[in-house]
């Protein structure tokens, strides 16, 4: 039986604002600059990331039955509060010395080539790279403790961001069936899968990218830091390790992304936030 979105899935903006002074130390992550580049990395990428998910779903919102319209209008929430604290976490790097125009050029010139593709391509894109987010989200949450001796409010931060990515996991995706209820069943996987193959490839080069400029910002870009990367990702903590199966999920008939109903981690994480001297709806300072 095919998997659907829960019919009592509730998709909340949570509309919070963090202190985002420059993190201190520089590599805020327990001082190792290969995990901070990173999580630096992945939130340079994430305003213009998400601006191109909320433009690519947007656009279908009319066409969708008023279900699905509502939860795009929440998912659109969402993403515009973590593109509005992402922006203001990297223009906190940004404050600790770390140039990110080479990166946002970078990443400019791919999302305006991409938003000269056609709207089915566009929301192809964005369900492949949502789902990134998503396993990515749950890896970090569910699978190991990659944020280990950051900062309360960086942590607190990127783990507000985590899950929110997993309650809206299958927006964009349902969004691209209804877009695509008219193709066949064998049509619909293949697009979807071709158009993942394409997208891992460029959301690899974003990541590279974006982790070879703090690496050169701090004078360790060269094979030593671009093993102890791979080692950091693949081998121990290993969050793309961890995540790998997820990943390889996608390009099975049938896939959605609620088969894995992961509520209850969403629940307990929000508990944990939520806690007396853990709450991550602070005022900016």
């Amino acid at each position: 039986m095919r998997a659907k979105t829960p019919t009592d899935l509730a998709i909340r903006p949570r509309d919070v604002a963090f202190r985002h002074p420059a993190p201190e130390p520089r590599w805020w992550l327990n001082g190792d600059p290969i995990a901070t580049a990173f999580f630096n990395a992945l939130s340079a990428s994430f305003p213009q990331g998400e601006r191109f998910f909320m433009d690519a779903v947007r656009r279908y919102r009319d066409k969708a039955e008023p279900g699905l319209r509502e939860q795009i209008q929440t998912f659109l929430a969402q993403e515009a509060v973590h593109s509005r604290e992402h922006l203001l976490f990297n223009n906190a790097l940004t404050g600790a010395d770390f140039d990110l125009g080479r990166i946002d050029s970078y990443l400019k010139g791919h999302f305006d080539f991409g938003r000269k593709l056609p709207p089915i391509n566009q929301l192809c894109a964005t369900i492949a790279l949502e789902h990134f987010t998503a396993i990515l989200a749950h890896a970090l949450l569910a699978q190991g403790d990659d944020l280990r001796g950051a900062p309360d409010e960086i942590k607190r931060m990127w783990h507000w961001h985590a899950i929110e990515e997993i309650e809206h996991k299958a927006v964009a995706y349902d969004t691209y069936l209804t877009a695509t209820r008219h193709y066949s069943g064998f049509r619909r996987w293949w697009q979807r899968s071709f158009s993942m193959v394409l997208t891992t490839i460029v959301f690899l080069e974003f990541l590279g990218f974006g982790v070879r400029e703090f690496f050169r910002r701090d004078g360790i870009d060269g094979w030593k830091s671009r093993l102890a990367m791979f080692r950091y990702l693949w081998i121990k903590p290993g969050i793309m390790r961890r995540a790998a199966p997820s990943y390889f999920a996608y390009f099975r008939p049938g896939f959605h992304p609620w088969r894995v109903d992961d509520r209850a981690l969403i629940a307990r994480v929000e508990a944990e936030l939520a806690e007396p001297g853990a709450q991550a709806a602070v005022a900016a300072e």
